[in-house]
Order: structure tokens, then sequence, then C-alpha cells
């Protein structure tokens, strides 16, 4: 994995002694701006109520009914905004000084995610909790997912942000996952939690911020206190600590002042995403003109003021796009995430390959298994996958028997039958064919990244084919299969394009395209769930069973472009096992053997890319199997990939199908999406090998 290294110029720890007349100006200027912003965003709402109206309540001529509507709505619309804004900005400075590392942010650890998943558990419960208790709720979830993405992601040494930005987005992958879960599962007691979950100040009155905003300042207070030790800690922990500054204990004041205020900004807004890279990266990017600013107990209230600008700055452009009744249905996290991805993704491109350590580390000690065992191991998945597809038309709302399936096969099923068949096998064979082209393109995704926990989202083609598909399904609700699939595959392919595009320069840094691939991503998700809000946004299932993979209601007529995909792509991919092997080893050694490197890394990762935007046309998003099948195979068989591809297609058939099956039969009548049942298979097994690779590293 290539070392990735800011070409910005590294941060001096501030002088003893600081200037404090342009940081002075600089927070001048900041609060002038807010205060600007923050008096237009008093005159946006649903209301007739206007900024003469508000000129008029200043000079106490106004009507008395201005007020009501300042009190009811705007304020404390505009005060959870101000009080967001800071607690995330400030948050995200801090969780960026700790990690060194300029993309920490609460989303890329997983703060955000797993704050929202403990408060979606607490209310899918039926647990009443005061607002006190919630925050405590909150900050418990952010600190376990914190702290399990920072202990897997340990271990990376010079080259650790694509890992750490791996552990984040794998375990907020997986903590949505089961909100998403919870959503499906109980969508009485958590109604509105999907549009909250994307962060909204839709606040009815002061209450929540009054009793958060203590807790914002107690943390900024105690965080600026350490402030100078955190500027000691830029010069390395060995230096910090021979200048008589407590390492471990610095750090863990630090982490926890910025999960309580990530987990106060999750309580009273929602998981408002992105804000916590974005407004760092701005405050900091000022700092390098002014570098008075460097000092932590400066930088952490100017961050905090950054986070404060670009909340209220999001919503009134949400109001301004969308206009005032429709910002209501709209969460304004969705437009924080599209700003934030964004600047995640210049940062990612920004940065450069400061050395060649892309190494081979998919590699696995079982390459040297015997003919015998490998033919062993592909019969014994074969027969498992034969079993799973035996399984999946057996189970379901209603059961069947062997008998059953024969009779069908041979046109005696009575009628009732014949309907359950015929509706059930479209949804067994999509398990089959999407499990089977996801696995084939994680394969090749991982081979041609050399990296381990790669999977085909990380290509933007998830996203890109869900955005498409799902503005085709929003406004054209009749649409074709066809036209949903080739929509889709446009979509990802597109998404793919602009991915790989903005990874080159003068030629393709696998973890670049990786960390862009997340931000693209990120957009992809905030621009799905503009696309429903907007249309439609009480409708929470269809969002939801798109979002989280499913095979139902799925037609023989809509497998076709997938089952074509496959027949077309899988043996181009085949044809090329033997590059695959060498790109999975370095750069220098395909040169060498003669391989045109960028001419067929293009076009490997084009036909992963293909496979992937079928298979979301077909069955929605699925993560995991990309990630999980290949990384599996190769613990079975080796590194080759003429052993590695079968075994790896077998094992996603196998997954997908096993968790159709499991998500139509363990709740029935109810059904769990496939897509949260591979997560909630998948994540485990990411962890573990997060994990096992720490140890090794």
């Amino acid at each position: 994995m290539s070392t990735l290294s800011s070409p910005a110029r590294p941060e001096a720890p501030a002088p003893k002694a600081p200037r404090l007349l342009p940081a002075a100006a600089v927070f001048t200027v900041t609060v002038g701006a807010l205060v600007a912003l923050a008096a237009l965003h008093l005159t946006q709402g649903t209301s007739a109520v206007d900024a003469g109206d508000l000129l008029r309540l200043v000079t106490g001529n106004a009507d008395a009914g201005v007020w009501h509507v300042l009190e009811g709505s705007r304020l404390p619309r505009l005060t959870g905004a101000l009080l967001v804004g800071i607690a995330l900005g400030a948050s995200g400075v801090l969780l960026q000084s700790i990690a060194r590392n300029p993309l920490a942010s609460p989303d890329t650890l997983a703060v955000n995610a797993g704050a929202y998943l403990a408060v979606t558990a607490v209310a899918a419960f039926g647990i009443t909790l005061p607002f006190l208790s919630g925050i405590g709720v909150a900050f418990t979830g952010a600190l376990l997912t914190a702290g399990l993405v920072l202990a897997l992601s340990a271990g990376g040494g010079e080259s650790a942000t694509t890992r750490l930005i791996l552990a984040g987005s794998a375990t907020a992958m997986a903590a949505n996952a089961l909100v998403s879960l919870l959503l499906l599962l109980f969508q009485e007691e958590t109604t509105g939690l999907f549009a909250w979950g994307s962060g909204s100040l839709n606040l009815a009155g002061f209450d929540t911020s009054a009793q958060a905003a203590p807790l914002v300042l107690l943390a900024l207070a105690a965080a600026m206190l350490i402030g100078s030790r955190l500027d000691l800690l830029r010069l390395g922990d060995d230096t910090a600590s021979s200048l008589g500054v407590h390492v471990r204990r610095t750090r863990l004041v630090a982490v926890l002042c910025s999960l309580l205020l990530a987990a106060c900004a999750v309580t009273v807004a929602g998981p408002i995403g992105f804000v916590g890279l974005a407004a760092p990266v701005i405050a900091r990017q000022i700092a390098r003109r002014i570098p008075v600013l460097l000092a932590h107990r400066i930088l952490i209230p100017f961050a905090a003021l950054c986070g404060a600008l670009v909340i209220v700055g999001a919503d009134l452009a949400v109001r301004a796009i969308l206009g005032a009744d429709k910002s209501i249905e709209i969460p304004v996290g969705v437009t924080t995430t599209l700003l934030g991805a964004g600047v995640m993704v210049w940062l990612a491109r920004s940065m450069t390959s400061a050395g060649s350590e892309d190494r081979p580390a998919i590699l696995h000690g079982a390459a040297g298994r015997g003919r015998t065992a490998y033919l062993l191991i592909v019969g014994g998945l074969t027969a498992a996958s034969f079993a799973a597809l035996i399984a999946g038309m057996l189970s379901g709302d209603t059961m069947l028997l062997g008998g059953d399936l024969v009779n069908w096969l041979a046109g005696r099923t009575g009628a009732g039958y014949t309907w359950i068949i015929d509706q059930r096998y479209p949804r067994v064979l999509a398990a089959i064919l999407a499990g089977a082209a996801l696995a084939c393109a994680g394969t090749v995704t991982q081979g041609i990244l050399r990296n381990p926990l790669a999977e085909p989202g990380l290509l933007g083609v998830t996203a890109g084919a869900g955005v498409a598909a799902v503005t085709l399904i929003t406004w054209l609700p009749d649409a074709g299969a066809w036209p949903i699939t080739g929509a889709a595959a446009v979509g990802g392919l597109g998404a793919f394009a602009l991915v790989y595009a903005l990874a080159w320069r003068g030629g393709l840094d696998t973890s670049r395209l990786v960390l862009i691939g997340i931000g693209v991503w990120s957009i992809g998700m905030a621009a799905i769930t503009l696309i429903i809000l907007a249309s439609d946004p009480w409708n929470t299932p269809k969002a939801m069973t798109w979002l989280s993979g499913t095979t139902y209601g799925r037609t023989a007529e809509r497998l076709i472009p997938l089952a074509a995909a496959m027949a077309v792509v899988l043996p181009l991919i085949v044809a090329h096992r033997k590059e695959i092997d060498l790109l999975s080893l370095d750069d220098d050694t395909p040169r060498v053997l003669g391989v045109r490197l960028e001419r067929t890394r293009l076009l490997l990762l084009g036909a992963a890319a293909v496979l992937t935007a079928a298979a979301v046309a077909v069955v929605g998003v699925i993560g995991f199997v990309g990630l999980v099948a290949p990384h599996l195979a190769r613990g079975l068989v080796g590194s080759r990939h003429a052993r590695v591809l079968p075994v790896s297609i077998l094992l996603g058939v196998l997954l997908v199908s096993l968790a159709d099956t499991v998500g139509r039969t363990v709740i029935a009548p109810a059904q769990i999406p496939a897509g949260l049942v591979c997560a909630l298979i998948g994540t485990p097994y990411f962890i573990w090998l997060l994990w096992r690779t720490r140890v090794r590293t």
C-alpha cells in the first residue's frame, strides 16, 4: 500500500509568544460572516415573515406574531445549527490531531454511525430516556465504534491513511446495516428516523439545544486546556514525552472530548455528515497562511466557528435551491455530506505516493495446496451452493417439500404451489447471479488494487448505479427491467470513469483510487437519500429496500441483463487471470514481462465495474460480498487467480443465497433484505481480517 502524504508543508508547533493580532482579525471576519449568515437564515422559512419584519421587531414596531414565528421554529433551527456546527468542527479537529490524519473525522471513524446506531436501538425497543441520558447512549455508541476503528486501523505505519478510512467506512457500513434492519423491523417505533439519520434541524423549541450546550462548552474548555500538549504531540510521541507530556492521557482526554462533542451533535440533530471533516480542513488551510492559528488553543475554537459556518451555509443553500417547504423534508446532513465528501475527494487527490509500499498483502500460505485438495474444495463448495439453491426454493413464508419442486418441473403442481414457485425461483436465481457477479468483481478489484480490504463499491460503481436506478424508479416507476439496468450500468460506469480520472495523476496510485472511491460512494449515497426524500419523503421502506439490497419482486425478465453481463465479462476476466496475478504483485513485474499495465488495469477494473453495475441494477446495494468472498477464497486455495476466481464465485453464490433464504424465512412473513444479512455475516469476518492484518504488521 502506498504511503500517502499531503503536499502541504507540515504544521509546525505554534511559537511560544504568538502575535494575536492576525488571529483576532481572522476571528472577527469569521464571526462577522457567521452573524451575517445567521441574520439571513432568520429571514428564511415557510411563513411570510421577512427581513422587514425582523427590522421592525428590533425597533419594537413588529407584530406579535413575528416573535412567535421566530421563537417557534426559526430561532431553534438556527440555534441547533450553530451548536451542532461548533460541536462537529471541534470534534473533527481533535480527531485529526490525535490520528495525525487530515481525513479523520466523526464520519470516517464511524463515530456518527455508532452514535446513530445506539440512539436508534433505544428508540426501536421503546426505551424512553431523558435528553441527557440520550447523550449518554449516543456517547457510548460513539465510543465503542471509534475505539474499534482506531484499534483495527493500528499497525499501518506511515501508510495508515487508507487503512484508517477503510476500517472506518466498513465499520460505519456495518453500523448503518444494523440501523437499516431496526428501521425495517420497527417501523412504527422509528418513524422519522430515516430522515433524522441524515441530520435534521427541524427542532421544536430550545430544550435539546439548551441541555446539550453546557456539555459542548465543557468539552471545548477541556480540549483547549490540553491545547499546548496537543501542539507538542506534533513533534512526535517521544519528543513530547521527553518534554513532560503524558502522551496517552492527553490522547485519551482529546478523544473523549471529541466523542462527547459528536454525541451531543448527534443527539440534537442526528448524524450530520462530514462537517467534522470539512470544517477542520477549511480551518487548517487558512491557518497555513496565518501560522498563529495553528496553536490548538486557537485552532479548536476557529474550527468550531468554521463548522457553524458550514452548517448554517448548507441549510441556507437547501432553502435557496429547493425552497423553504422542501427544506423541511430534506435533511441538512445530505447537503453537508455532498460538500464534505467533495472535500475528502479533493484531499485524497492532492495526496501523492511517497514510497512503494504496495506490497502483495493478499498472498496466503495456502498456495501449496495440491490439485486434489483444490478439486475437493471446489466440489464441496459446488455441492453446498446447490444445497443452498434447493433450500432457497423450499424455504420462505410457505415451506415446500422436494416433491413439490419435482411436480413443478413436471408441470403437475396446482395453481397455488405453481404461483409460489413462480414467484420464488427468480429470487433464488437473482441471489445466485448477484453473488457470483459481486464476488468476481471483488476478486478483480482486490487483485488489481493489491488491497485485501477493497471491494467493488470503492470504485464508485455502487453509488453511481444506485443514483441512476433510483432516479429512474422515482420518476418513471413503470420502467421495465432493461431501462433500469441500462440506467444503472450507465450511472455505475460513469461513476467509475470519474473515480479513475480523479485518481489519475501521471499514473494510477491505488491508495488514492480507494480514498477517492470512498468519497464518491459517500456523495452517491447522499444523492440517493436526497432523491428519495425529495420525491417521496415518507416512503422509508422504498428507500431502505433499495439501499439494503433485496431480491423481493424480481422476475425472470429482470435477470436477463445480469446473466448477459456474466456471460460476456466472466470469460474476459478468466482470459486475463495471469495478468491479474502479475498486477497483484507490483507495478514493475508486469511491465518487465510485457504487460501493458495501464490498459490492462483499466480493462479489468472496467469489467469489475460492469459486473457490479449489473448486480446493483437487479438486487440493489449489497455490501461485503465482494470483500469477504475473494479473501476467504485466497485463504482456501492460495493467490493464483485461476483457482481464486471459481472458488470466490462459489463462495459469493453461497453467501448471497443463504443470506436471501435466511432473510425470507427467519421472520416470515416479514422479510430482512439480503444485503443486511450479508452485512451482518460479513462484519465479524471483516473485523477479524482487520485485526489479523494489524497483528501481522
